[in-house]
């Protein structure tokens, strides 16, 4: 087995998150995006989940499964506690796991796997 390896999976890192970061929030850390499990600590990092999917406030109606969302912001490094269908200025955090109408309201997002791709 190779020595050099520290985590075989790699699914729930710890990552310098933004300001004001909170457990529940989604984040954009360079190319990585998840869902922060922990608050951001005194180091100024959280645990941060990659994988999976998660529950958020998505604004904007969504007719049918696989459709991007986004939350707020461009940058290296976001935060956000809800997200929305539109792409203009904001970051691809996963796809649609369900449908809903246009009002704010939750909805099931499959994460993006790793390292989101340009």
């Amino acid at each position: 087995m190779a020595k050099n390896m520290n985590l075989p999976e790699a699914l729930h890192i710890s990552l310098p998150v933004p300001d004001g970061t909170v457990s529940g929030d989604a984040v954009a850390v360079g190319a990585w995006r998840g869902i922060a499990q922990t608050d951001k600590d005194a180091d100024g990092e959280a645990t941060v989940w990659i994988n999976g999917s998660a529950t958020l406030d998505v604004t904007g109606a969504v007719a049918t499964f696989g459709l991007p969302i986004y939350i707020a912001g461009t940058g290296a490094s976001i935060r956000a506690n809800e997200a929305t269908t539109t792409a203009t200025d904001n970051t691809l955090i996963g796809y649609s796991l369900g449908t809903k109408a246009a009002a704010k309201g939750p909805l099931e997002i499959g994460l993006l796997n790793g390292p989101a791709q340009a």
